[in-house]
């Protein structure tokens, strides 16, 4: 049996390194002379029955129901919690078709792996979700055993940014309750014998990780759903997805069709894995993934692999293994004990590999740069894995041997190289399919399927009864991406590829993708990108980060990491600005975007906004429809502009806009449809924008309401200018009265700009005298120029979206998916006075409003300035009295206060309403990768917060 180190030298002596196929061409499948090693799954049992070949051709497991009240298309990891947790729901008459086997696509070879800290909390929980189902809950309700070992996890930072990321995970966990602790090389040593640690900088250890077994956990999974009264069919390959439309023109599902029968049901969930491309399109839906070869080897036996450091008690906690409460110190250190049976599974992100225990072995595997596309998916392919390419897989071979030396010496005792799907952003793809009512998406799980599956499983089975989870799941939300993408075959093979690649890279808070760029520009992008815009992408839309003085940062074609025969980019101007984020300290244009903000407060600034959402809202029942979606009052006469939520039936915020009142008229313009009766013109975040649209629209459809949504976001242009000398650049361009009480503020006018027809609507988003000018794509350009041209000598310049989180969240306002998500409510985001509550008139979302009024509020958003000058971004502890009770959402420096701000919502540990008494009798203190600095607590904002600026009044 060969070794790694003979594998290393095998390949380099024996074998050509094959040279990559020009344009997409991508690494054929060979099998040369590598090191030999078997093809197996390192597990003891899979669901597969070599014996019975001929199962298929027999035809279903069990007879075919002629209704469904919901069926799930796929056996893996997804499908079966799907089902799991739709029957705990209490939901009858759900079935799970599998075209094979159980588990037989992905799952069965999948390593099993469960890490329960990431750099995200909602991740968290659905990982806490999944360890509580395979390590308890299932074991209890079955008697089977899942499979769960837990044997512990250990991260390896070989530089100092990557053990800083570590410290933002422990200091995240500790809000969950997760025991996670900071190691120094030499207690990683004591952990983990045999490693090398004399490159490492330190580890995160996190004691209760573990692995799952895939044939375990499922059919531990499918006794518990069928038992609940779930259906599961084997063998019965679906073919079709039957669609009806309705009477309002809406196209729902009707049926699944397959070789043996149809099933009528209003609901398809489709967790088909890397086949959920061809199921979506069997029902008219675009589905974003690529399937991939993935792999990982298992060695042969090794010597002392299964015993660890056994005993850790006084010395061991003295030197910091054991860190417990907010003292950073054991509570008892001649008693304290960590008594793991195994040594933990290891990930080893700087070398992009893991090593997992297998028994007195190790699997091997990680995610490399030249990933091979499966590029032909086969509608036979079962059990089955492909012929490991070792040209590609030895750049883990190399990290593994580094890091656990004994590798070098060990013989592969087989080999594992499956498909996995992949998404363009590296996050599974939920929730509701916006072409299609009823058709639901559980895929694209990035080689996770197994560690989110429990959490997924449970809110996508949460979302299908009550129409949304109980988390916010917006960053799986297939809404997420705008419907322009979801079929665009290069954006998804080249975010994708990207993704893969930079799968163990450190997650910095202002990272962007360098792949898939440029597939939606605003009318000015070529002006600010000669006046040297850095842009950052979302969604597809280039928008302004900052500007740079040091001249045009073009993004370029995405150069696939160098690999496929492209060519690596090497003098990349955009490439090197982006490089210098990669902290987690200020980075060097941190002067850069204080001169912007500090312009916009001292002077004017101009914000290309194009990118956010504009749509029209018009019909017969445009007016109910606008009562029932907005909680604020938007009755208002034509002219007013109202900034307004839009809420779940939980209460929860789907999303904060603007909303303006237009006046009807027979002429169509791009300014304005022509309509009778009511019309609204809608104002929303450009990275939320597909969700804003698929939201209204869903609920129009469930409503039964006659409107129109009309989207106008490709079609006009947003240009702000903010600042105290906004009325005086304005005043010079616009022709109309800037006066306070000619245009006051929250109102809306057509006027003419620089000659050009615009909406010109006095708001502020950064809490200064400001106007934005809503301008036809054609006029935008010259627009600004004259904008520009009459602003010199009041100081104008240009500033983009690092400027206006500062200056946002230095004002207090939220961000919708930072400190306003869909399961926060406005009552605990202090936005109550967007509801109205006062007046009778009823709105989606409004009782739930009303109870948790009434019964108290158990968490509040609560604003934090830091005297320290400290940078943060999110994630960060608080601290109340020496409790933890909530972490950061959102946080950013200030630089008019010159202060570092923070906004996160805190809960009272005793479980009670969070008063505000409670928040002002707190001593607090955030948290910053495992450091505490001193915080003061605000309920308004510290800067203006009698709000004089954004009525002119300086």
């Amino acid at each position: 049996m060969a070794s790694l180190s003979r594998a290393l030298r095998g390949i380099a002596a024996t074998r050509p390194r094959q040279s990559p196929a020009r344009g997409w061409g991508l690494r054929p499948l060979v099998s040369g002379p590598g090191p030999t090693s078997e093809k197996s799954v390192p597990y003891q049992r899979t669901l597969k029955e070599a014996e019975d070949a001929s199962a298929a051709a027999q035809g279903p497991s069990q007879p075919l129901p002629g209704t469904a009240s919901v069926v799930v298309i796929g056996g893996g990891s997804l499908g079966c919690q799907t089902l799991y947790h739709l029957a705990k729901l209490g939901v009858s008459g759900a079935v799970l078709l599998e075209r094979e086997r159980l588990t037989s696509g992905t799952t069965w070879h999948t390593a099993g792996l469960l890490w329960q800290l990431r750099p995200s909390d909602v991740e968290v929980e659905l990982l806490a979700h999944t360890r509580q189902v395979v390590s308890c809950e299932l074991e209890e309700e079955t008697g089977l055993h899942t499979g769960w070992i837990q044997n512990g996890g250990l991260f390896i930072a070989s530089s100092q940014q990557r053990l800083d990321e570590y410290k933002r995970l422990m200091s995240l966990g500790r809000v969950y309750g997760i025991e996670s602790h900071v190691l120094s090389p030499g207690e990683t040593k004591a952990l983990y014998p045999l490693m090398n640690v004399e490159d490492l900088y330190g580890t995160l250890y996190v004691p209760h990780d573990g692995t799952m077994d895939p044939a375990g956990t499922c059919t531990s999974l499918a006794r518990a759903a069928t038992a609940r009264g779930a259906q599961i069919i084997e063998n019965c390959p679906v073919t079709g997805i039957r669609v009806r439309t309705d009477d309002f023109g809406v196209r729902r599902v009707a049926a699944v069709e397959t070789e043996h029968g149809s099933i009528r049901t209003p609901c398809v969930v489709n967790c088909a894995g890397v086949w959920a491309r061809a199921v979506g399109r069997m029902a008219g839906v675009n589905i974003p993934l690529v399937a991939m070869h993935h792999a990982y080897v298992i060695t042969e036996r090794i010597e002392g692999i299964q015993v660890a450091m056994l005993s850790v008690s006084g010395p061991m906690c003295k030197m910091g293994l054991l860190v417990t409460g907010h003292s950073g110190r054991c509570e008892d250190e001649e008693v304290a004990q960590l008594q793991p049976e195994n040594m933990p599974n290891v990930r080893d992100h700087d070398a992009s590999v893991y090593l997992r225990l297998q028994g007195d072995a190790l699997s091997v595997g990680g995610y490399e740069t030249n990933p091979i596309f499966w590029e032909e998916v086969s509608d036979e392919f079962a059990f089955g894995l492909f012929d490991l390419d070792w040209d590609v897989f030895t750049q883990h071979i190399e990290g593994a041997i580094n890091r656990v030396p004994v590798l070098e010496k060990t013989g592969i005792k087989s080999t594992v190289c499956g498909p996995e799907s992949f998404t363009p952003d590296h996050k599974p793809l939920m929730g509701e399919a916006p072409e299609l009512r009823g058709f639901f998406l559980g895929c694209g799980f990035n080689s996770a399927g197994m560690m989110l599956g429990g959490g997924c499983g449970q809110q996508l089975a949460y979302w299908i009864v009550h129409g949304r989870p109980e988390k916010d799941m917006h960053s799986y939300d297939i809404r997420r991406f705008h419907r322009s993408l979801t079929g665009h075959s290069r954006w998804i093979r080249e975010r994708s590829h990207e993704a893969y690649a930079k799968n163990y890279s450190v997650v910095f808070p202002h990272d962007e993708p360098l792949a898939g760029r440029n597939m939606r520009t605003g009318p000015l992008h070529e002006e600010l990108r000669a006046r040297g815009c850095v842009f950052q992408e979302r969604h597809g839309w280039e928008r302004p980060g900052w500007f740079s003085a040091q001249g045009p940062a073009p993004v370029l074609p995405y150069d696939y990491c160098g690999a496929y025969g492209h060519r690596a980019r090497e003098d990349y101007t955009y490439g090197r600005l982006l490089g210098q984020e990669y902290t987690f300290s200020f980075p060097p244009h941190h002067d850069v975007i204080k001169k912007e903000c500090l312009a916009c407060r001292g002077a004017a600034a101009v914000f290309d906004m194009s990118y956010f959402g504009k749509f029209f809202l018009v019909g017969p029942d445009a007016r109910k429809a606008a009562d029932w979606l907005f909680s604020a009052d938007v009755s208002r006469p034509p002219g007013s502009t109202v900034y307004t939520c839009m809420l779940n039936h939980r209460g929860g915020t789907e999303s904060d806009l603007t909303v303006s009142r237009l006046a009807p008229g027979p002429q169509a313009s791009p300014l304005a449809p022509a309509f009778e009766g009511d019309g609204y013109y809608l104002a929303v975040g450009g990275a939320a924008a597909q969700h804003n649209w698929s939201h209204i629209r869903t609920v129009l459809q469930d409503r039964k309401f006659r409107c129109q949504l009309i989207d106008s976001s490709e079609d006009l242009g947003l240009i702000s200018v903010q600042g105290p000398a906004s009325r005086a650049v304005l005043q010079e361009l616009l022709e109309a009265d800037l006066s306070d009480d000619a245009f006051p503020f929250s109102t809306h006018k057509l006027v003419r700009a620089a000659g050009h027809l615009v909406r010109a609507v006095r708001l502020s988003f950064v809490g200064e005298l400001g106007w934005e000018l809503h301008a036809p794509r054609p006029s935008c350009l010259p627009v600004y120029q004259a904008l520009m041209t009459a602003g010199a000598k009041h100081g104008l310049v240009n500033a983009g979206y690092r400027a206006i989180d500062s200056l946002s969240i230095e004002k207090g306002y939220r961000h919708w998916h930072a400190d306003l998500r869909a399961d926060d409510s406005p009552l605990e985001a202090g936005l109550a006075f967007t509801c109205k509550l006062k007046s009778s008139v009823p709105f989606l979302g409004r009782e739930a409003l009303e109870k948790q009024r009434a019964e108290g509020l158990r968490r509040r958003l609560v604003g934090f300035t830091v005297d320290e000058k400290v940078p943060m971004f999110g994630l960060e502890a608080i601290w109340r009295n020496g409790q933890v009770v909530g972490h950061v959402r959102r946080a950013d420096f200030g630089f008019t206060i010159n202060k570092t701000l923070a906004y996160g919502y805190i809960r009272d540990p005793s479980g009670g309403p969070v008063s505000l008494d409670f928040v002002k009798s707190g001593d607090y203190a955030l948290e910053r990768m495992g450091v505490t600095h001193a915080a003061q607590a605000h309920l308004k904002s510290p800067f203006d917060p009698n709000n004089k600026r954004v009525k002119g009044v300086y």
